[in-house]
C-alpha cells in the first residue's frame, strides 16, 4: 500500500473515530412515543401523563405529539401486565406511576409482584400527606392525637379516602408507628370513597381525624373548616400550607409523599432509558413544569434514574413490612 493510500485510509479512520462518539451519544431517537395512564381519564395518573406529555412536546423533546393511552383496571395491574408481557422492549413507552403503584406492588396485587420487572425512570413531584382535625377540635398537635389513640384506641376514628390498606390508611399507620404506637392494628381507620367524603364525615363529627393529601385538603383549609395538625413532608410546604407544622418538627420522623413519576419497560435499551431519564429531568427543571406544579399543588420531589429506583424499592419494602404487620398480607 503506497503512502497516499495509507494517508487516505488514516483520514477515513480518523473521521470515523471522530464521529463515532457522537453517533453513540445519539443512538436513540424517539418516535411514536406513548404514555400509558393506568386508569381512566381524570385521575392522578392521567394528569401525570397528559401534563408531562404536553411539556415534552412544548420543549420539543419528542417528535410531534406523545400519545396518551388510558389503560384502567386492577389499580394499575392491567397496565403493568401489558408492559411486562407484551411491550417489554418498547423504547418509546413511559408509564405513569405513584405511591399507589408501590403500595400495590408491596401488597402482591400486580402480576409477578416484582418491581424489578420494569425500570423506574424519574419522579416529577409529590403530593404530601396531611393529618387534620375539625376546626373546633381540642386536639392541636400530632403527638396529642397519638397520645389519645394510645390511651384509648376506641376513642379516635381516622377517616381517609382510600380502602383499608390503601395509601391514606398506611400514612396514618406510618405516623403512628414512628409515634410509639407498637400495635398499629388498634387504630380505627374508616374508609370513604374519596377525601372529600372523608372530610365531610369529619365535619359531621362521625370521625375525629382525617388523613389525606394536601391537594384534596386545600379547599377545606381555605374555608377554615379543618385544622391541619401535621404535614408529612421533609420540611414545611410553601404557600397556603406554610403555617402548618411537619410531623418531623413535632418529633415524629415520618414522610408520607404520594409521589408521581414513571416506569418504563424492563427490556428498554440503556440508550433509550438514559434518553428518557434526561428528557423527564428537563421537564422537571423547566419553568413550564414549575407552573404546572404551582397550579396543581405539587411539591418538589426530584429523583432520577438509580436514585428513583432506590427510592421506590425503599417505599415497597416499608409498605410491605407494614402490610404484613397489620395482617393485609402474609
Amino acid at each position: 500500500m503506497n503512502f497516499l493510500a495509507i494517508t487516505r485510509r488514516a483520514i477515513v479512520i480518523g473521521a470515523f473515530l471522530a464521529v463515532a462518539p457522537l453517533s453513540t451519544a445519539n443512538a436513540f431517537e424517539p418516535g411514536n412515543t406513548e404514555c400509558i395512564a393506568p386508569a381512566n381519564a381524570g385521575g392522578g395518573w392521567d394528569f401525570t401523563c397528559r401534563q408531562v406529555a404536553k411539556t415534552l412536546q412544548d420543549l420539543k423533546l419528542v417528535p410531534g405529539t406523545m400519545q396518551v393511552t388510558n389503560l384502567a383496571g386492577g389499580g394499575g395491574g392491567v397496565a403493568y401486565a401489558e408492559v411486562i408481557n407484551k411491550r417489554n422492549d418498547d423504547n418509546n413507552l413511559i408509564v405513569a406511576a405513584s405511591s399507589a403503584t408501590s403500595t400495590r406492588l408491596a401488597q402482591g396485587a400486580y402480576p409477578g409482584n416484582d418491581m424489578t420487572q420494569v425500570r423506574w425512570l424519574a419522579s416529577v413531584g409529590a403530593d404530601y400527606g396531611v393529618i387534620a382535625v375539625a376546626k373546633d377540635s381540642d386536639i392541636n398537635t400530632l403527638p396529642e392525637l397519638l397520645a389519645k389513640i394510645k390511651a384509648d384506641p376506641t376513642s379516635i376514628s381516622v377517616a381517609g379516602g382510600s380502602a383499608v390498606g390503601g395509601w391514606d390508611h398506611l400514612k396514618v399507620l406510618l405516623a403512628a408507628k414512628k409515634g410509639g404506637i407498637d400495635d398499629v392494628r388498634t387504630i380505627k381507620y374508616v374508609a370513604f370513597d374519596g377525601g372529600g367524603e372523608a372530610v365531610t364525615q369529619l365535619l359531621a363529627g362521625s370521625v375525629q381525624a382525617f388523613t389525606g393529601d394536601a391537594s384534596e385538603a386545600k379547599g377545606f383549609v381555605d374555608s377554615g373548616d379543618i385544622k391541619v395538625i401535621a404535614v408529612l413532608a421533609p420540611e414545611r410546604l410553601s404557600g397556603d400550607f406554610a403555617s402548618f407544622p411537619t410531623a418531623k418538627e413535632q418529633g415524629i420522623d415520618v414522610i408520607g409523599a404520594n409521589w408521581r413519576g414513571f416506569y418504563v419497560p424492563g427490556g428498554m435499551s440503556d440508550d433509550a432509558y438514559n434518553y428518557w431519564v434526561d428528557a423527564v429531568g428537563k421537564v422537571y427543571d423547566s419553568q413550564e413544569w414549575k407552573d404546572v406544579m404551582a397550579s396543581n399543588g405539587l411539591a418538589p420531589l426530584n429523583l432520577r434514574g438509580n436514585d428513583f429506583q432506590a427510592f421506590v424499592k425503599e417505599s415497597v419494602d416499608s409498605i410491605q413490612a407494614l402490610s404484613k404487620e397489620i395482617g393485609l398480607i402474609k
